[in-house]
């Protein structure tokens, strides 16, 4: 059951082949979209948050770090939101249930930031409610993406994941100047107010998802089915390989709160630069993405991932020159040595993070393939909470405080030669690319096991063509 579009034939069919990558243009597909592009939107309070715990709150570059990753947990239990969805459907429905829920958690978080929030505990309380909303909300919606991406052909390959990045980062465009431009004129708390509105658009927009409502009642059985299909998928060699060099992949330590602070504290830039980086560093997005898509699907992971990795270990040894101020002595400004960087190191990682998201979607199979993409994302954000808190770690052994930053510089040579440790390890990922079948393509699961599923769960499609999904991600 699917909606059309109001528009001129001529228009739509330009639109639906020039814009949305050849995929039909319905209004569950612009519902799916403005999910991705809310997520999107909400990085608006991004300087704020990071503003507010360190002017109002006091935190200190290490409590910063630890703290946010703790904020990050809701991204590590994706799959037990899947189950949920899949086995306690409220008022009959599976999906547009949790999407309204989704939002009105958003938007109590961010009132509670807004008003009545003055201590560390109560923050990360409220940041980590908001990012269990915009978790919830991102389960649902890769579920809708990865069913529908499952019926692309091997030419139109990434074609939603492509749609569904793109539009987040689009969303993350529109506010990231404006993030800063409001922090130079109003306070924190205003900001959180006016992003407390962003999260009910979500709400509003789930009604447009086609959705079957389901006859039978909640029930507990289906969760019982999906732990163990998930467990005789998440068993198999070609799946938990890949993971497992995900997971090295993404846990290095990171210095962006040391950073942070050193941004602010010595080189003392603005809220409004801030968010002008912040718009750089999202138009950079866009381009990774189009590159990805454009010349890249056909190369093989293990060389995107082994050619993005050395090129952002030794483009971010470029830090080292704004750290030591030898950039002033080559004649380069702070403000335009930062924004180069930022643009540079931005593109090469969007580059290195797409074929993560296409990779982790073509591991599952089917009768389950919703339910271990989001542990794959998982086990990826698991990883990004751990880079921060050892980046946290680091940056306390090294004495770095908001003030004293003689050591950053070692920090930063620490956390670029980490990022090379799992390069020994590509041997782990398959040989494919984005555009071919996976070489290591993981077993179905037993007939028995996915006949109970699909009797409990009529939604499940078997095709051919692996899935593609999405998920929104803590990148380093």
């Amino acid at each position: 059951m699917t909606f059309s579009i109001p528009t001129g034939d001529r228009v739509k069919a330009f639109l639906e082949e020039k814009v949305f990558l050849g995929q039909p243009l319905t209004l569950e597909l612009m519902a799916i979209l403005l999910v991705y592009f809310v997520q999107g939107i909400v990085g608006l309070t991004r300087l704020a948050v990071s503003f507010f715990l360190k002017d109002d709150i006091g935190l200190t570059p290490a409590e910063l770090s630890a703290l946010m990753g703790i904020a990050a947990l809701p991204w590590t239990i994706k799959p037990v939101f899947g189950f949920i969805s899949d086995g306690l459907p409220l008022f009959k429905y599976r999906r547009r249930p949790y999407l309204i829920l989704s939002g009105f958690l958003g938007t109590a978080a961010w009132l509670a930031m807004a008003t009545i929030v003055d201590t560390a505990a109560a923050a990360i309380a409220a940041i980590t409610l908001s990012s269990l909303s915009v978790a919830l909300s991102d389960v649902i919606v890769d579920s809708l993406v990865v069913e529908r991406a499952r019926q692309e052909s091997q030419s139109e390959a990434g074609a939603i994941q492509s749609l569904a990045w793109g539009a987040s980062a689009l969303g993350g465009l529109v506010t990231a100047y404006l993030g800063g431009l409001l922090l130079e004129q109003f306070d924190t708390r205003i900001i959180f107010g006016i992003t407390a509105f962003f999260p009910l658009v979500v709400s509003l927009v789930a009604g447009l998802i086609a959705e079957t409502p389901v006859e039978q009642a909640p029930s507990f059985s289906i969760v019982r089915v999906q732990v163990s299909q998930l467990w005789g998928a998440i068993s198999q060699k070609a799946i938990w390989m890949p993971a497992l060099f995900l997971f090295l992949w993404q846990a290095t330590p990171t210095a962006d709160s040391a950073f942070f602070f050193f941004t602010t504290n010595e080189l003392g830039f603005e809220p409004e630069f801030l968010g002008r980086v912040r718009l750089v560093t999202s138009m950079a997005a866009l381009v990774g993405i189009w590159i990805f898509q454009r010349f890249l699907r056909a190369i093989s992971f293990r060389r995107i991932f082994a050619w993005s990795t050395v090129l952002s270990a030794l483009l971010g040894m470029t830090m080292l020159l704004l750290v030591t101020h030898t950039n002033r002595t080559l004649g380069i400004d702070d403000h335009w040595f930062s924004l180069g960087d930022s643009l540079v190191l931005t593109v090469i990682g969007e580059i290195a993070f797409m074929p993560v998201l296409v990779l982790s979607a073509r591991l599952c199979p089917p009768g389950v393939e919703a339910t271990l993409f989001a542990l794959l994302m998982s086990i990826v954000n698991l990883a990004s909470l751990l880079s921060h808190e050892l980046g946290a770690l680091l940056t306390y052994w090294l004495g770095i405080t908001e003030t004293d930053f003689a050591q950053l510089w070692l920090l930063v040579l620490i956390t670029n030669f980490s990022t090379l440790l799992p390069l020994p390890l590509l041997f782990l990922l398959p040989k494919a690319s984005a555009q071919t079948e996976t070489a290591q393509a993981p077993k179905q699961l037993n007939a028995a096991s996915t006949q109970e599923f699909a009797a409990m769960h009529p939604q499940t499609r078997e095709a051919s063509v692996p899935p593609v999904g999405l998920d929104l991600e803590l990148q380093k």
